[in-house]
């Protein structure tokens, strides 16, 4: 099934002609690590390019009314989405930010399965406040033949204050999957982003059964400059995933960023040391390049208390930057 829908008024002239989304060359990564791209191949099931594989979501998002006017708030005002993903519409709950426009990313096929190219690209115009998030996990499924890859871009214009974290990652066994986030950045606007992946399904036995995982952020500026490179790449039956500088012998590895012009890099890094120094987690947290932000890395096995370790990062950081607490999220 494919869904696509446009909100009242036209997207940008930069947007890509309905033809040109079906094309490899715009849900395709230009580059796929050799760790996953060996991996390729022809399922016998449905391949690359059928209905249903390719996944694509288009969000525009827009500051509504006069700055002189009261009640201003972010609207969605660009949609294109074509299954499995899709959203809702935006919610307003945050008492603190009643402007936020809480968007939950979904997708209508339970997870990322073998041969999926799924691209979402998400624009946050001038101003706008705007919490990206998803429904549930994403499960990564068992895959016998090719692998799947994500790309997420994300822009975040003058003065915006954009929150984009996902719920946890979950590679199931025997999945291969390659997950690229360019998310580009103006020096007045903030952007909060966090990744976290788990050893996989642990409750089935499933620990580090998964063939590979990779994963690369890029924060660039809107000239293109390169601020910062995160690159994840776990592979259990290559190089290993349980030793130094991967997992470590844990089950989870969370990070969280910030990139922020609204305080020194300096003090949001000491806010996010002080949000950890009790967990009991293993944590590190440094000042990006550039002093544009700081970054927290975690590692623990257990999911609630990293859950809870994120959550705390995330509402400390709020309280630093705009003098708001982190809302409570409601998931069905």
């Amino acid at each position: 099934m494919t869904t696509a829908a446009t909100a009242h008024r036209p997207g940008p002239s930069h947007r890509p002609s309905p033809a040109h989304r079906l094309t490899p060359a715009h849900y395709e990564p230009d580059r796929v690590p050799a760790v996953v791209l060996r991996h390729a191949g022809r399922p016998d099931t449905l391949g690359v390019g059928r209905p249903g594989k390719i996944g694509l979501l288009e969000l525009g998002f827009e500051r509504i009314g006069r700055p002189t006017e009261t009640g201003r708030r972010t609207e969605l005002v660009t949609r294109y989405q074509k299954s499995p993903l899709q959203i809702m519409r935006p919610l307003y709950f945050d008492p603190a930010r009643p402007d936020l426009a809480i968007t939950y990313l979904m997708s209508t096929g339970g997870g990322i399965v073998q041969a999926d190219r799924l691209r979402l690209d998400l624009h946050c115009g001038p101003d706008t406040a705007v919490h990206l998030t998803t429904q549930a996990a994403t499960k990564i499924h068992r895959m016998d033949a090719d692998y799947a890859t994500q790309l997420v871009n994300l822009t975040a214009a003058e003065g915006s204050y954009v929150e984009y974290l996902p719920e946890p990652i979950i590679p199931h066994r025997d999945s291969r999957c390659y997950q690229r986030t360019v998310i580009t950045v103006a020096p007045s606007a903030t952007v909060l982003a966090s990744e976290t992946v788990s050893a996989g399904r642990i409750a089935h036995g499933e620990r580090n059964a998964y063939q590979v995982f990779a994963s690369d952020l890029e924060w660039r500026r809107p000239d293109g400059r390169l601020l910062a490179l995160d690159t994840v790449r776990l592979e259990p039956g290559g190089s290993g995933v349980t030793g130094p500088a991967v997992l470590a012998g844990h089950d989870l590895v969370s990070t969280f960023y910030a990139v922020s012009p609204l305080a020194p890099a300096t003090a949001i890094a000491d806010t996010l040391h002080g949000a950890l120094a009790s967990s009991g987690l293993l944590y590190g947290v440094s000042v990006l390049p550039g002093d544009c932000g700081a970054w927290l890395r975690v590692l623990g096995s257990d999911s609630p208390a990293v859950t809870a370790a994120a959550h705390r990062a995330w509402d400390a950081v709020r309280r630093l930057l705009i003098g708001a607490p982190a809302p409570a999220m409601r998931r069905s």
